[in-house]
């Protein structure tokens, strides 16, 4: 019973939703509809009923004439106006207006913006394209963000200039938007924008790690402090796979750095 009662709340509810939708979005057109032909249209070419032809919309049950301004031409969509303005024009009032291009300037075929950018070289400024300042050591980029310009190769953004990076001994140049814009070649670090030598203990060797201490322990050996001291192995124990540790062979069991039996 409850059920029955709830139904016709529900398919209310659902066709207010769909008006309000409707109410929002604005005039949708259909493309077409059921029934006798009308003219200005033909029969829909998979299931039934009828589709407008294109230059005509659905209105009042008929296939009305699309009135086309100048300078536009026909969209076959079923949404909007059923028309977009050429290149060159954009929609006003309705129609089709020429757009104002400023020197060094080009049209864009958008409906969106101002109806033009700016070419290569050339930032928007309010209505006009202001030529881009490129520093020494830069180029133009042809972008709407940022400054219009990029650093060569081995430079880094300064304010309004590029300046070299200074690459250390034992440095080389990375193409890094962050960090320094070098890093240090295998066998050094980094220390107060110079490259040092890292101290390989005696059984130690290099690691290509860019965390640490830049070198390992050989196996047998474990890093204690800056130097790489022998794992005492002892006896009925075995080298772990780590190469760091050790572990008792069966049965015997670790107790007090020994192997005894349980």
């Amino acid at each position: 019973m409850n059920r029955m009662r709830q139904t016709p709340v529900i398919y209310i509810r659902a066709l207010a939703v769909l008006a309000l939708i409707a109410l929002v979005s604005g005039p949708v057109f259909a493309r077409g509809g059921t029934g006798e032909v009308p003219e200005n249209a033909r029969a829909n070419s998979y299931g039934n009923g009828w589709v407008c032809n294109q230059g005509y919309r659905v209105f009042d049950g008929a296939c009305t004439a699309i009135k086309l301004p100048a300078n536009a031409y026909l969209t076959n969509t079923s949404y909007g106006s059923g028309w977009e303005c050429e290149r060159g024009y954009r929609e006003v009032d309705g129609g089709c207006a020429a757009v104002k291009l400023p020197a060094n300037a080009y049209p864009t075929h958008s409906p969106y913006g101002k109806g033009w950018r700016c070419e290569r070289g050339y930032r928007e400024d309010d209505e006009t394209c202001a030529a881009v300042k490129v520093p020494a050591n830069a180029y133009s980029t042809n972008t709407s963000f940022g400054s219009g310009w990029n650093c060569m190769r081995g430079y880094r953004e300064d304010g309004d200039s590029c300046v070299a990076i200074q690459i250390p001994e034992h440095g080389y140049y990375v193409d890094s938007a962050s960090g320094p814009g070098w890093e240090c070649e295998r066998g050094f670090h980094s220390v107060n924008k110079s490259c040092v030598a890292m101290k390989v203990p005696a059984n130690g060797y290099l690691t290509d790690s860019s965390y640490g201490p830049g070198w390992d322990c050989d196996r047998g050996f474990r890093a204690v402090n800056q130097d790489c001291v022998a794992v005492a192995v002892p006896d009925n124990a075995y080298l772990k796979s780590t190469g760091t540790d050790w572990e008792c062979n069966r049965p015997y069991n670790k107790r007090l750095e020994k192997c005894v039996l349980p």
